[in-house]
């Protein structure tokens, strides 16, 4: 069976075509389409053991095992250390995994948007494989899950990728990533996989509606991405074998919706936890620590920030602290790993201020009746920057392409906040701009793609 397999940095989401060609989102996750990107473990070394178990490929699973020799070793010492039966569930995603996490937030190992490090520079080749297996447990869970609903074997996918994994060393960062994704995708059992850059696969689902041929402007604001292309698409279009001159101008970056979400947290959270207090001396607060705490999709920032020198640093800063208790909130947050659920506090307010103009964060799982009012001014201060950054790759699409487009084509969950679409239709001036399915679109496009290249 053929599919197109959108593994995002926040959610993941697969289709298939029925048998009239039309796209069909599976329900992968408590009956809905998409599956949040996460991935919760009792202990990071079960992930290795966990995907060896499902490799079904006896060539790939006894090749995979002698690569793994270590951390399977470190897996098994650990089943015996902390007395884990070997039918009990080690290995969590989705939902679930946000849901262990937020129980046992101090235990086990916890990662969200795993592809925003797939293109991290310095990785080791021990950390390019721990990514590796992280991605693979996911794709796996993805697969056969979506095996389960169809009754039938996935052998075929098409997988979205921006249009730059990083910023930084683009051409090198993005064939780590592919490396990695194409990896994982073949332990996890796909015998075929391309890779379709996502504002194109947004582009190809739009263009089924389309009645009259348009040149479209596609702005897909992922949570790790933010990727726009100038596409020639309509009736005279659609049904050419090749497309390359229809894409016209495209450009992407690293930054995207947990960009936002960072930004919502340091600049409106952090100061709860201390960061803008002064020091006894009057000097203030040093707040690298605290951005270090919210930079969740920084291998590097949360390296750093779960080092034992930090520990050292945090304790100094606490002696010289003007508000010691409330400095010791952020200590706490450190010790019982909570930042990541800072950050998913901040998202979730981001997502409210989509509707609201007022809206209260609740951090009780912190500190009891800890939270504060954030309103969508507050919101659209905090996310200037990386706002600005996003405008500025739509116009250089447009300036790549040397026309402007008929309408803009807006998806990706943080395309649904009114501060970017404003910002969008304030750059543009009278260009329509039209919302697509935030969440689905990409994927629909993967697989409308997957249908032509593997029919």
């Amino acid at each position: 069976m053929i599919t197109g397999f959108d593994f995002g940095t926040s959610n993941c989401a697969m289709g298939v075509l029925s048998s009239e060609q039309n796209v069909q989102l599976l329900p992968i996750e408590n009956g809905k389409a998409f599956m949040p990107s996460t991935l919760y473990a009792l202990d990071r070394d079960l992930i290795s053991e966990q995907v060896a178990l499902q490799i079904s490929s006896p060539e790939e699973k006894q090749a995979y095992i002698e690569q793994r020799r270590v951390a399977l070793n470190r897996a098994r010492r650990v089943r015996d250390e902390e007395g884990f039966s070997p039918n009990e569930t080690s290995l969590f995603v989705g939902h679930d995994a946000l849901e262990e996490y937020f129980a046992w937030p101090g235990e086990g190992y916890f990662v969200k948007s795993p592809k925003s490090f797939l293109g991290a520079s310095g990785l080791s080749d021990s950390a390019i494989h721990f990514f590796e297996d992280i991605v693979t447990a996911m794709m796996m869970a993805v697969k056969q899950r979506s095996q389960a609903i169809t009754q039938q074997e996935i052998t075929h996918t098409v997988i979205g990728r921006p249009v730059n994994f990083q910023g930084l060393n683009a051409e090198k960062s993005n064939e780590q990533a592919i490396n990695i994704l194409t990896r994982a995708a073949k332990r996890a059992g796909f015998k075929g996989v391309e890779f379709l850059f996502e504002p194109i696969g947004a582009a190809l689902s739009y263009e089924q509606k389309l009645t009259e041929d348009k040149t479209v402007l596609v702005m897909d604001i992922g949570g790790g991405t933010t990727d726009c292309a100038m596409v020639r698409m309509g009736p005279s279009h659609r049904n050419q074998e090749e497309r390359g001159q229809d894409f016209i101008g495209h450009t992407g970056e690293r930054i995207g919706g947990n960009d936002l979400d960072i930004q919502l947290a340091g600049q409106h959270l952090m100061p709860l936890f201390g960061m803008l207090s002064n020091l006894k001396n009057g000097l203030p607060m040093p707040t690298q620590t605290f951005w270090d705490a919210v930079r969740t999709n920084d291998v590097g920032a949360q390296s750093t920030f779960n080092d034992k020198t930090t520990t050292a640093l945090l304790q100094q800063l606490l002696r010289d602290s003007s508000e010691p208790d409330v400095f010791k909130r952020f200590i706490r947050l450190r010790h019982d790993k909570q930042n990541n659920h800072l950050v998913r506090s901040a998202e979730q307010t981001k997502i409210a201020l989509s509707a609201d103009i007022n809206t209260y964060v609740d951090l009780g799982y912190v500190e009891e009746a800890l939270g504060c009012d954030i309103s969508r001014d507050q919101l659209a201060q905090a996310i200037d920057r990386p706002l600005s950054k996003m405008i500025t790759l739509m116009q250089d699409a447009i300036k790549q392409a040397g026309t402007q487009p008929d309408l803009v084509y807006v998806t990706g969950g943080s395309g649904q906040s009114p501060i970017i679409r404003q910002a969008i239709q304030a750059a543009l001036g009278d260009i329509d701009v039209l919302d697509g399915d935030h969440f689905g679109s990409v994927a629909s496009g993967l697989t409308v793609w997957a249908g032509r290249i593997f029919a």
